[in-house]
């Protein structure tokens, strides 16, 4: 039992979940915020997990939108086109769509999760 238990807690941390084309990730942007960079995962008051993300660009017309957009296909490793936002157009909490492999980019983002959590500590 112990186990299912920390498997359950193990899936509410992962702020992604695999999809058919990919992989959908649960995001928490900070427009103007210094600078372009993923700050590792949150779990929101409600129990959510999010991938917390700042980009330096406002939350006008689009321009976060575009740097978050822009910042998930950098640290990826995948061309821009194939990230797109899904939902939250105009909020702070957001889902984007990563096409690719999921096994592949759930590592990639498992890798700069963590290393965001060691630099923290």
């Amino acid at each position: 039992m112990a186990s299912s238990e920390r498997s359950r807690e193990s899936s509410q941390e992962q702020p992604w979940r695999h999809s058919a084309s990919g992989i959908i990730i649960a995001l928490r942007v900070t427009p103007r915020g210094g600078r372009d960079d993923i700050d590792g995962i949150e779990v929101l008051s409600d129990g959510r997990s999010v991938l917390k993300v700042r980009v330096r660009a406002i939350a006008d017309g689009g321009e976060a939108n575009r740097a978050v957009l822009q910042l998930i296909a950098k640290s990826l490793g995948v061309p821009k086109a194939s990230v797109r936002l899904l939902s939250g157009a105009t909020s702070r909490l957001k889902q984007v769509a990563v096409d690719g492999d999921p096994v592949r980019l759930g590592e990639a983002l498992r890798g700069l999760a963590a290393t965001k959590s060691t630099d923290k500590d």
